[in-house]
């Protein structure tokens, strides 16, 4: 069965000037393309062929003699995350359910903000920083290399890559601009409404 890289919710170039075309070309071409090539690769031929990636991630978590399946699943599932965490038209405060909620638990859009930008620049090295609901409460957390809240019984309401790939062509080694430029003009609140909702349910 696999897993089939899922179309870029946008065009190549929709998310300039903030993440450029080449980029993306990279990003989602070359590396998550690699991710998803080589953990197919290795569940092809195994029990785990059957499954769909999230158990896979979930039954190979916290198993050294699987790191290297782990690890891809999961790097590949984490993008699939991201490109639709994004959006051209995203960006700024959140409105609905999500809004409200953001209010309870931060203290408002702004705190929040604040929390999400620092997780996502204090990331020692490569990793992730993320909005999740967990038990019932939405909170920021981040993750290193390949891990994923999926493993921790999080439900992941949007993402921030924080792995150079994701933006050295365009800020170098300005981890902070661009973590701006994504919570400022890109995060994509309808897809974190909407999971937001499916985790009510």
């Amino acid at each position: 069965m696999g897993y089939t890289q899922p179309a870029l919710p946008y065009a190549e170039n929709a998310l300039e000037p903030h993440i450029s075309a080449n980029t993306i070309g990279f990003h989602y071409g070359k590396h998550h393309a690699t991710y998803i090539k080589k953990y197919n690769d290795m569940v092809a031929g195994t029990p785990h062929d059957d499954l769909n990636i999230e158990d896979v991630i979930a039954a190979t978590a916290n198993d050294a003699e699987k790191a290297g399946l782990f690890n891809n699943g999961a790097q590949a599932w984490n993008h699939s995350f991201y490109w639709n965490s994004l959006s051209p038209n995203g960006g700024g405060k959140p409105s609905g359910q999500v809004a409200e909620k953001i209010d309870t638990d931060f203290g408002g859009y702004e705190k929040f903000k604040e929390e999400l930008a620092n997780a996502a620049a204090t990331q020692f090295g490569s990793g992730w920083a993320w909005l999740v609901l967990d038990k019932g409460q939405l909170k920021v957390v981040k993750t290193a290399n390949a891990q994923t809240p999926l493993t921790n019984g999080m439900f992941p309401i949007l993402t921030i890559d924080v792995w150079e790939h994701a933006y050295y062509l365009d800020y170098q080694n300005r981890r902070p601009d661009y973590i701006s430029a994504v919570i400022d003009e890109l995060l994509n609140w309808e897809f974190a409404s909407q999971n937001f909702l499916d985790a009510q349910v």
